[in-house]
Parts: C-alpha cells; sequence; structure tokens
C-alpha cells in the first residue's frame, strides 16, 4: 500500500494579528491628522499644545497669579508691520517655500558642523507645525512629526491662513501667546495698531520668549530689532506679501 502524503500543517505566523493592528493603527492616524488639519483651515483653535502645555505646568508647580494671556484676531486686524516683522526676522522665503527652506537647513547644517552659530532653519510652517500640535524639546520623533504636520498644513491651508495661525498661537512671553495679547500686555495698545518698531520688537523676542522681553527691551532685543527693521525695509515692506493668495 503506498504511502499516504501527509500534508504539513501551515506555520503559525505570530506577527499577522500585530501587523494588521499596525494597519489599522496608521489608517486611523491619517484619517484623524488630515481631518483634523483640514478643519483647521476653517475653525480657529482655541488652544495650542504649547499653551495647554504652559497651563498644565502652572498647575502642576501651583504658581500663584497665573492666568494665560491669549485672545484670538483675525489676520487683518493686525498692523501689516507685524506680518512683515515675522516674515523678515523669522523665514524671509515665506512667500515662495512648500514648508522647508532646504537653503537655510544647509546653511545652518554647515554652522553646526564648524561649531559656529547656534540658530535653527525652521520655517514659519513649521513652527506653526510644531507650536499647534507637539511640543519644545528637540528629539527625532519631533521632528519627524513636525516634517509630517507641515507637509499637511501646506497642502489644506494657503500661507495667509498659515501665517493667521502662527501669529495667533506664537508665544511673545511667559504667559503672553499670540499677537494681540502681546500688544496689549508690552505696549497697552490691540494688535492693530503695533508700529514697525513695537512689531520688529515682539518678533524679536521670539527665539527665546521666555529670556527676552519686547517691553522694557534689553540690548539683544534692541540690536534684533534693528537688524529686523533694517530687513523688513530691505525686502520691499509690506509688498512683499502681496504674493500671498486671500483665503
Amino acid at each position: 500500500m503506498a504511502a499516504m502524503a501527509v500534508r504539513s500543517r501551515p506555520r503559525y505566523r505570530w506577527w499577522r494579528p500585530w501587523l494588521r493592528w499596525l494597519r489599522l493603527a496608521v489608517v486611523l492616524w491619517l484619517v484623524v491628522t488630515i481631518a483634523l488639519v483640514g478643519v483647521l483651515r476653517f475653525v480657529d483653535p482655541p488652544l495650542s499644545s504649547f499653551m495647554a502645555q504652559r497651563v498644565l505646568g502652572a498647575w502642576w508647580q501651583d504658581e500663584p497669579g497665573f492666568q494665560l494671556r491669549h485672545q484670538w484676531q483675525p489676520l487683518q486686524r493686525m498692523a501689516p508691520a507685524m506680518w512683515l516683522a515675522v516674515v523678515a526676522s523669522e523665514d524671509q522665503t515665506f512667500p515662495d517655500h512648500h514648508g522647508f527652506d532646504f537653503e537655510a537647513l544647509r546653511k545652518v547644517a554647515a554652522e553646526h558642523l564648524a561649531g559656529e552659530g547656534s540658530r535653527g532653519g525652521s520655517t514659519i510652517s513649521q513652527q506653526t507645525a510644531k507650536n499647534l500640535f507637539l511640543w519644545p524639546e528637540r528629539s527625532w520623533l519631533r521632528k519627524g512629526l513636525e516634517a509630517y504636520f507641515t507637509v499637511l498644513i501646506e497642502s489644506l491651508w494657503p500661507k495667509r491662513r498659515i501665517l493667521e495661525v502662527y501669529l495667533n498661537i506664537a508665544q511673545f512671553g511667559r504667559d503672553e501667546f499670540g499677537v494681540e495679547a502681546a500688544a496689549q500686555a508690552f505696549f497697552g495698545i490691540p494688535a492693530s495698531a503695533l508700529t514697525a518698531e513695537q512689531a520688529a520688537r515682539l518678533a524679536a523676542v521670539l527665539p527665546a520668549p521666555n529670556r527676552y522681553r519686547a517691553q522694557p527691551p534689553g540690548d539683544h532685543v534692541r540690536e534684533r530689532s534693528a537688524w529686523i527693521q533694517a530687513q523688513m525695509r530691505a525686502l520691499g515692506g509690506p509688498a512683499h506679501l502681496e504674493r500671498i493668495a486671500p483665503d
């Protein structure tokens, strides 16, 4: 009698259920994040990640008298000098790039390799992504997520909306977030009344709002704001931003 063929049992692949869950998680992440960024093109965020972290930090440390200062203001109710000041200070190619300034990144990398300078090469779009969704500490994970959200923001928002959100969530002081709150806290005026000098002072503190103050300004802020005003003139004034398409 011929020997019967024995069918081998399929080997159990222990990783297959995990792979299915991973695929589901990736799809869910994409759907949620794309939908969130899409909604925020039209809906003003009431709070940013950086604001939430500041509130939680104050609560955890039981800071007496803490008050988060933030008031949303549409872009058209801000002085155009403020728009130009942050672009001149933070990202002069903002109207033209698609989220990343590779030339600036190349220069920053060269400076760091040479042991010179400590500036970053992040664009306004990248800073908006970081402030709105992420956390301040540097890591490869945060930079990767920052790049992801930057691509989404640049794909789904017009430049005008990116600048509007950035100016409303940027940190200008320890507890001051957004241009309106900063203008009132430091100069006692609304954002619509800011002069070029005042706007430059606010932009000058953006790299380190916990270290520098727009009013009264220290030597660094005075020097930085003078440089920013010179850059504003060199860019041609508010006309530099006319290429930003309206909503």
